[in-house]
């Protein structure tokens, strides 16, 4: 029996570590750090059986949707588009000014980057982010084409927008958010990059009008939108709700 619990001597030295390692991890879990942390984990991500629009993946009791790929690349520049969303009314609640530093997440052919470098002209840029190295190819030939120089191709990770910390005036997600794949990490990584007193705009299709004619996943309703950003640095300004299909949710820096 002696021999067993012994070991040559090694078996107390282990148990002794690992007494000592399960005390650490408890006093972690018992500090402030490590309650928030607990409380993070607890609000982020669980698995659902997959819906045929989503990735059986849930965030504060939304399935998150599946992305639109860059095969849809010519969807996002329909001529019906300026009907149905009214850009230029969008691009006027986002309060632009000459000289801005502006992130356009999720930026696709860059419809709306090379509207919003209209807005802060040369003296401005745009930081056009995308995941899809093929959706910024299609961007850069469209801001050649357009002869815009202010908007800068940014290829993205899921959970790192590689964009400066404290370099941004506003960041813009225009029918984007409810397909990210990590929404708290992204946002997160947003509210980073902006200026003290920067905005973030979320433009979404209103999840709550029976009138809008797009799947239930790619829409979200402005409670669920404060909702997720109230974990976050930022505060609610204001709310756009005249747009056709749309809503602008804006939000600052606190």
């Amino acid at each position: 029996m002696m021999k067993t619990q012994v070991l040559d001597g090694r078996w107390p030295s282990i148990a002794l570590m690992n007494c000592l390692l399960l005390g650490l991890l408890l006093f972690a879990a018992m500090t402030p750090a490590g309650v928030l942390a607990a409380e993070m984990s607890a609000q982020h991500y669980f698995r659902i059986a997959q819906s045929p629009d989503g990735i059986g993946k849930v965030y504060m009791g939304r399935e998150i949707a599946k992305i639109m790929t860059y095969h849809g690349a010519e969807w996002l520049e329909r001529a019906e588009r300026v009907q149905e969303e009214q850009p230029d009314r969008v691009v006027a609640a986002l309060e632009l000014k000459e000289g801005m530093t502006v992130a356009d997440i999720g930026a696709g052919t860059g419809y709306y980057s090379r509207r919003i470098a209209q807005r802060v002209g040369r003296s401005g840029t745009v930081y056009a982010v995308d995941i899809q190295s093929e959706m910024l190819k299609r961007l850069e030939r469209e801001m050649t084409r357009h002869g815009l120089s202010n908007v800068k191709p940014l290829l993205s990770a899921p959970t790192d927008l590689r964009l400066r910390p404290g370099s941004l005036d506003l960041a813009v997600m225009v029918d984007v958010y409810h397909e990210l794949e990590y929404p708290y990490e992204t946002l997160a990584a947003i509210v980073h990059a902006l200026k003290p007193e920067g905005r973030v705009a979320f433009v979404e299709f209103r999840g709550d009008d029976p009138r809008v004619p797009i799947k239930r996943l790619h829409t979200m309703t402005e409670q669920q939108v404060r909702k997720e950003a109230a974990v976050h640095a930022i505060e609610w300004v204001k709310t756009i709700r005249e747009l056709p299909w749309q809503h602008v949710i804006v939000f600052r820096k606190k």
